[in-house]
C-alpha cells in the first residue's frame, strides 16, 4: 500500500505562475488528483502587448485542469468558496507570486505547503537562487514548509540539500532546483499527515530580496571570485553590466584568471588581452572577460572591443558621474 493510500490524501490544489513551477505541477498531476490550479492573471507581453497567460495557467489548460486566476486573494470570499468546493485536502504553492492571507490558509484540512528553493531559514524572500550564487554558496536546496502569513517563516516539513556546481549560473541552478522541488512536493503531500513540523530558527534568518538592475553592476573593488559569483547569480536578469567613459556595456564569460594582480594597478584597470579575452584588475585577483556588448550593438570578443581604448584604460566605478555605487 502506498503512502498516499495510507494517509488518504488524494486531492490537491496547486498555486504557481512561472515556468519554474511547471515540473511541480506535472509531478503532482501524475501522483494525485489536481482539483484546482491557481495562477496569476494574464498579462500583456511583448511589443504587441498581447494578453498572455502565465506558463502554469497555460499548462493547466493543456491538461484540462480547473483553473482560477483571481486578481486578489484578501477578502475574496468567492475564491475561498471555490477553493473549498474543489474538495482539495491540501494546497501546494510554488512561485505563485502573492502572499496568502490567513483566511485562505485556513480553508483546507492540511493547509498550504510551500516549496522554497533554499535551506530555510537561509535566503527567505523572492530570489533565493540568485542570492545563494551571489553570496558564493556551494550548497543550497529545497524546503517544504507549512505556509503561514509571514515571508517564508512557516514550520519546516522536509528539506533536501543540493550541491551547487561551480560552473552553474542561476539558469542551471534553477533547472536543478525545479526538479528537486517537484520530487519533494510529491513526497510532502504523500507523507503530510505523518510529518512533524519543526519551527525555524528565526535568529539565523537571512534574506533574498528581488533583484534590481543595480545588482548587476560590477563592483570592481570586490575580489575576482566574488565578481564571478555575482555574474553567475544575475545571469538570467539583470545580467552583468559595467561602464566605460559613462557608457554602459554588458559583460559575459567572466572567469577568474590564475595570476595575481600586478603591483601599482587599481581595480577596474584593463591589464591586457588573453587570446580573445580581456584581463582586468579587481580588488583581489584578475578577472577574465570573454565578451563585451556595447549598448545597441551585438556582443563581440572582449579583446576586439578593447582595441579602441587607450593604454591603461579602466572601467568606471560608477554608472554615471555623481551616482554612488550600490
Amino acid at each position: 500500500m502506498s503512502a498516499s493510500e495510507m494517509t488518504g490524501i488524494r486531492r490537491v490544489a496547486f498555486f504557481g505562475s512561472p515556468a519554474f513551477a511547471l515540473p511541480v505541477l506535472d509531478a503532482l498531476h501524475a501522483a494525485f488528483e489536481v482539483v484546482l490550479v491557481v495562477s496569476q492573471p494574464d498579462k500583456p507581453v511583448g511589443r504587441g502587448l498581447k494578453l498572455t497567460p502565465p506558463p502554469v495557467a497555460a499548462r493547466a489548460t493543456e491538461l484540462g485542469l480547473p483553473l482560477a486566476q483571481p486578481t486578489k486573494l484578501r477578502g475574496n470570499a468567492e475564491f475561498q468558496a471555490q477553493l473549498r468546493a474543489s474538495g482539495a485536502e491540501v494546497a501546494v504553492t510554488c512561485a505563485y507570486g502573492k502572499l496568502l492571507p490567513q483566511s485562505l490558509l485556513d480553508v483546507l484540512p492540511y493547509g498550504f505547503l510551500n516549496t522554497h528553493t533554499s535551506l530555510l531559514p537561509a535566503y527567505r524572500g523572492a530570489a533565493p537562487i540568485q542570492w545563494a550564487l551571489i553570496e558564493g554558496e556551494t550548497v543550497t536546496g529545497t524546503t517544504i514548509m507549512q505556509t503561514d502569513v509571514g515571508m517564508d517563516t512557516g514550520d519546516i516539513l522536509l528539506q533536501r540539500e543540493l550541491e551547487i556546481q561551480p560552473e552553474w549560473s542561476a539558469l542551471e541552478l534553477s533547472a536543478s532546483l525545479s526538479q528537486q522541488a517537484a520530487e519533494l512536493a510529491v513526497q510532502a503531500v504523500r507523507e503530510r499527515p505523518l510529518l512533524t513540523p519543526r519551527s525555524q530558527n528565526h535568529a539565523q534568518a537571512t534574506h533574498a530580496p528581488l533583484l534590481t538592475k543595480e545588482d548587476g553592476f560590477v563592483r570592481w573593488d570586490d575580489p575576482a571570485q566574488r565578481i564571478v559569483d555575482r555574474y553567475r547569480g544575475v545571469a538570467a536578469w539583470p545580467q552583468t553590466t559595467a561602464f566605460v567613459g559613462g557608457q554602459r556595456v554588458k559583460l559575459d564569460g567572466l572567469t577568474v584568471h590564475p595570476d595575481t594582480t600586478p603591483n601599482g594597478t587599481v581595480p577596474g584597470q584593463i591589464l591586457g588581452v588573453d587570446g580573445d579575452s580581456l584581463q582586468v584588475a579587481t580588488g583581489d585577483g584578475i578577472l577574465r572577460i570573454a565578451t563585451v556588448q556595447p549598448a545597441s550593438k551585438k556582443p563581440q570578443p572582449a579583446a576586439q572591443w578593447a582595441q579602441g581604448l587607450s593604454e591603461g584604460a579602466s572601467f568606471d566605478w560608477e554608472p554615471s558621474p555623481g551616482r554612488a555605487r550600490t
